[in-house]
């Protein structure tokens, strides 16, 4: 991959009003033999906002508009950064990632599965709970990361319980991570669901960063449990 190569998406890092500016017509979506948990999600993806703005800038995820959003409001980013996407396929936090930090930028994506390539995003095909995995991210690395995202999340089970203990479950996985790659005062980025098991999670990351913050941005759902831990001033332990 060219590093010179601009990464797909034509808005190059600042907010998008998701409805941009017009009114749609909602979309009634017919049977046809579906069930109607398929009809359901197929309806609420052609009427979602944030999914046909997404499509229209060319980003491979309404998700990258929850990491548009936190940015706005926790400056997670500067030219020049180097950043670490867990979990990152199909692509839309290291698009918004790398339009961020620029030429200067390096962006590492580790997924277990195969993404097409973006720019001069670097992809790893690596499972998170891999201990070589850390191994591998720092031989790619040319220096500490500056920022480390996660947006991993589990197949749903339809069971909240389970669910929110498997998300929890990824989001220690990348907290490990990323303190172990992280720079001093870098910042570190994660999806959590709401439901109590995540406050040993919160109490690590105390000990661990300066600032600790609970977010849920515009484009996230309202109807999910979802929201996002942002820690910045990473302290890098005394051996």
């Amino acid at each position: 991959m060219s590093r010179g190569e601009k990464p797909k998406g034509r808005n190059t890092g600042r907010s998008i009003s998701a409805s941009g500016g017009r009114r749609r017509k909602s979309v009634l979506v017919r049977g046809g033999g579906r069930p109607q948990s398929s009809i359901r999600w197929l309806q609420r993806q052609l009427n979602d906002p944030y999914v046909l703005a997404a499509k229209e800038n060319g980003y491979r995820s309404r998700a990258a508009f929850k990491l548009i959003e936190l940015d706005d409001k926790f400056k997670i980013f500067a030219s020049g950064n180097t950043v670490v996407d867990l979990g990152a396929a199909p692509g839309g936090w290291s698009q918004i990632a790398s339009q961020k930090v620029g030429r200067r930028g390096n962006v590492i994506g580790v997924d277990t599965q195969f993404i097409d390539p973006i720019g001069s995003v670097t992809f790893l095909q690596l499972d998170v709970s891999d201990a070589k995995t850390i191994d591998k991210i720092m031989d790619i690395q040319k220096r500490p990361a500056d920022v480390v995202l996660s947006d991993m999340a589990a197949r749903s089970t339809g069971h909240a319980s389970t669910d929110h203990l498997r998300v929890i479950t990824l989001a220690e996985a990348a907290a490990e991570i990323a303190t172990q790659i992280l720079a001093p005062g870098g910042i570190f980025v994660t999806k959590v669901f709401k439901g109590g098991t995540e406050s040993s999670l919160l109490h690590e990351l105390k000990s661990q960063f300066d600032r600790v913050k609970h977010a849920k941005p515009p484009s996230s759902r309202s109807g999910s449990a979802e929201e996002y831990v942002v820690a910045k001033g990473f302290r890098q332990p005394r051996h």
